[in-house]
C-alpha cells in the first residue's frame, strides 16, 4: 500500500494496517478451486489436447461451464498497425445461441427477419436503446443505417455492441451475417496488454470439437498477424473453464494447420 501511513488508517486509536494486510493476504479462491488447481503442475506447459482435457477435469460448477482461451500476443496495441481485431466462425459454435439485432429498412429488414434475426428495426429500435434497452448479444447494421446507429456510440461502444465492418457486422448481406453469428461466430480483439480472450466451447463438448474450435482461432490469429509484430508472436496461451484455474499451453507447439 504505497504511501499509506499508520496515522492514515486507525480505529479507536489503533492502527488498522495489520487488519488490512490480513484481508489482502486472505485466500482469493474457494475450496473447489484450490482442489482443482492441485491437478495442474505449476509452470508446466501442456500440449493442447492435454490442456483441454485437464481444464475439463477442473470444472466443478453445477452448470455447463464455458471453456475459454487467453492468448498473449507479441504486439503493442498502442500502435494502430499492431492492433488485432476481427471475427471467426468456430466450426462447432460456442454452445450458446446469440440474440441478434439488425438495424435495417425495407427489403433488408424483411431479409433479416427471414434469416432469423431476433429483433429488426430502424429509428424505433434506436429510440428503444436510447431508453436503456440492450437485450441482445450482437448488433448488425446495413451501411445506410450507420448514420442513425452512430448516435448510439456512447451506449453500445462500451458494451462492445456497436456494429463494425471489421468484424462483418456492417454489411448488406444481413442474411449471411445472421447465419454466421447463429452458427458460432465470435469476435476477437486485443486488449490494452495485447491479450485475446475468447470462448471455444462448453465442457459438455467432445474434446475433438473444442480442439477444432481452438485451432480455428489460432489459424485466424496467425493469418492476421501484423507485419509490424516482432519476435515470438504467440507469447503465452492459457485455457480455463468459467470457474476453474488456468492451464498453460506450450505456445511453441501451437501453429496453423493450414
Amino acid at each position: 500500500m504505497v504511501g499509506l501511513r499508520q496515522s492514515d488508517v486507525s480505529v479507536g486509536g489503533f492502527s488498522a494496517i495489520p487488519q488490512i494486510k490480513e484481508f489482502f493476504d486472505m485466500p482469493k479462491h474457494g475450496k473447489k478451486y484450490e482442489e482443482a488447481a492441485k491437478l495442474i503442475e505449476a509452470n508446466k506447459l501442456y500440449e493442447t489436447e492435454e490442456a483441454i482435457e485437464l481444464a475439463k477435469k477442473t470444472a466443478s460448477a453445477k452448470f455447463d461451464e464455458t471453456i475459454e482461451v487467453a492468448i498473449k500476443l507479441g504486439v503493442d496495441p498502442k500502435h494502430a498497425d499492431q492492433q488485432v481485431r476481427g471475427a471467426v466462425v468456430l466450426p462447432h459454435g460456442t454452445g450458446k445461441t446469440k440474440t441478434v439485432l439488425v438495424f435495417a429498412k425495407g427489403e433488408k429488414a424483411k431479409e433479416a427477419e427471414a434469416a432469423g434475426a431476433d429483433f429488426v428495426g430502424a429509428e424505433d429500435i434506436v429510440a428503444k436503446i436510447q431508453g436503456g434497452w440492450t437485450e441482445f448479444d450482437v448488433a448488425v447494421a446495413t451501411p445506410d443505417m450507420m448514420g442513425t446507429v452512430g448516435r448510439l456510440g456512447k451506449v453500445l461502444g462500451p458494451k462492445g455492441l456497436m456494429p463494425n465492418p471489421k468484424v462483418g457486422t456492417v454489411t448488406l448481406d444481413v442474411a449471411r451475417a445472421i447465419s454466421e453469428i447463429k452458427a458460432g461466430k465470435i469476435e476477437y480483439r486485443t486488449d490494452k496488454a495485447g491479450n485475446i480472450h475468447a470462448p471455444i466451447g462448453k465442457i459438455s463438448f467432445d474434446n475433438e470439437k473444442i480442439i477444432e474450435n481452438f485451432q480455428a482461432l489460432v489459424d485466424i490469429l496467425n493469418k492476421v498477424k501484423p507485419a509490424a509484430a516482432k519476435g515470438q508472436y504467440m507469447r503465452s496461451i492459457t485455457v480455463s473453464t468459467t470457474m476453474g484455474p488456468g492451464v498453460k499451453v506450450n505456445p511453441l507447439k501451437v501453429s496453423s494447420k493450414k
